[in-house]
């Protein structure tokens, strides 16, 4: 009985920590427009002008303190150092696994935030106005050329 709780807790634990290695779901870059939903009741609105300026920006925030990459990582690395040995071994065991988990689950976690930039895109409009948009990628843009803006992102046309 005592096997089958282990292997359920070691299931548990990589699934746990699998997820927690995961990268987050960027879209990717596409020259085409993406579908939206249906206009709202407000209408549908939309405006054009020329890209005067890309820059790209750091979104992640702090880049100190414990993330949920560590947090997590020191208690799959317990969990799986419990399983280790008996008496002061196991408890040897748990605290290097903690440690360890701790360690790579922070560095998983670092990898991460490093990778959060986005685009802030400079439009001037063909009514005059000038309006900044934050985007993901800039796919096909570049200064000078021709957007259109739908739903708060700018699309070459």
């Amino acid at each position: 009985m005592k096997t089958n709780r282990t292997i359920v807790v070691a299931a548990l634990a990589a699934s746990a920590f699998l997820a927690g290695c995961a990268a987050p779901g960027y879209p990717t870059a596409s020259s085409q427009p993406q579908p939206y939903p249906a206009a709202s009741s407000q209408g549908y609105y939309s405006s054009y002008g020329v890209v005067d300026s890309i820059q790209m920006v750091n979104t992640s925030g702090s880049t100190s303190g414990i993330g949920a990459g560590t947090v997590i990582g020191g208690v799959v690395g317990g969990l799986l150092g419990n399983q280790i040995g008996d008496g002061n071994g196991r408890t040897a065991a748990t605290a290097v696994g903690a440690v360890g988990g701790a360690v790579v689950g922070n560095q998983i976690d670092q990898r991460n935030r490093a990778k959060a930039n986005a685009y802030q895109i400079g439009v001037r409009l063909d009514n005059g106005t000038y309006q900044t948009i934050m985007q993901d990628t800039v796919a096909d843009l570049s200064v000078g050329s021709r957007v259109r803006i739908e739903n708060g992102r700018a699309f070459r046309y």
